[in-house]
This record gives C-alpha cells, sequence and structure tokens, in this order.
C-alpha cells in the first residue's frame, strides 16, 4: 500500500507544528494577518491542521461548501489568496518537504481559490467596471437610436 503524503510528513502531530509555523507568518504579513487577528489563534490552527492534512491525504475532509461558507465573510481577494499559498510554500520548505510534495499541496490549496476568493482582486473590479461601463454605453447609445 502507499503511503499518503499526509503519512510520510508524519501524520497530524507533524502537520499541526508545520500549521503552526505557517500562522506565524501569517500573522506578520502585512497583506493578510489582518484577516486573523480576530481569531483564536488555538482553534484556527487546529482546524487549518485538518484542512491541510485533507489536502495532503489525510483521513479529514472538506467541503467544497463548507470551504465557501466558512470564507464568504472575509472578503478574501486574489492577491491575498497567492500571498497566503506563498507563505504556506515558505513553510513547507521551512520544514524540508521534498519539492514534489510542496508542489502538491500547493497545487490542490490552489484549485481551492473559487471557493474562498469572494471578493475580485482591485484589477479584476476595475476591468469588470469598465466593462460594465461598456456595456451601459452600449445599451444607452442602443436607446438613443
Amino acid at each position: 500500500m502507499h503511503a499518503t503524503l499526509f503519512d510520510r510528513s508524519g501524520g497530524f502531530a507533524a502537520i499541526r507544528k508545520i500549521v503552526a509555523a505557517f500562522y506565524e507568518q501569517v500573522l506578520e504579513s502585512d497583506m493578510v494577518g489582518h484577516h486573523f487577528l480576530s481569531f483564536e489563534m488555538s482553534r484556527l490552527v487546529d482546524h487549518q491542521t485538518k484542512f491541510i492534512s485533507s489536502l495532503m491525504g489525510g483521513p479529514a475532509s472538506f467541503t467544497d461548501e463548507m470551504l465557501h461558507r466558512a470564507h464568504m465573510r472575509l472578503g478574501v481577494t486574489h492577491e491575498e489568496f497567492v500571498e497566503i499559498v506563498d507563505l504556506l510554500r515558505e513553510t513547507l520548505e521551512e520544514f524540508d518537504l521534498p519539492d514534489a510534495d510542496i508542489n502538491a499541496v500547493c497545487s490542490t490549496y490552489l484549485s481551492k481559490e473559487p471557493f474562498i476568493v469572494v471578493r475580485p482582486s482591485r484589477g479584476e473590479a476595475l476591468s469588470k467596471n469598465s466593462e460594465r461601463s461598456d456595456n451601459d454605453s452600449e445599451k444607452n447609445s442602443c436607446l438613443a437610436v
């Protein structure tokens, strides 16, 4: 039987250490730290340990709907999401996980973006407003004819 990344990484105890170090970096980040100031850190680390474990093939599981519900009021942008993944990658590297395993975890995490990012980035918002404005102009010009 082939061991999962979860098993090869040392199970919940080892992943909890990784997640605790990850959140130290997250809290220090000017870009994303503010999202976590009101959370009880020990509870968040426990929860995130289960989530990261699930990404690594561990016994915990999270549905996409659960992720969406948990993040919908946080207003996470694409840039903030990328910062989180970058910090996770740095933390995994600090714990000397093999590159292939780090890439697997980050790739799986990235696949969850549609359920975590609920606010468009500034660039996307400006682009959508511009498109909306263009569409409104088209509608208005059609009405004027």
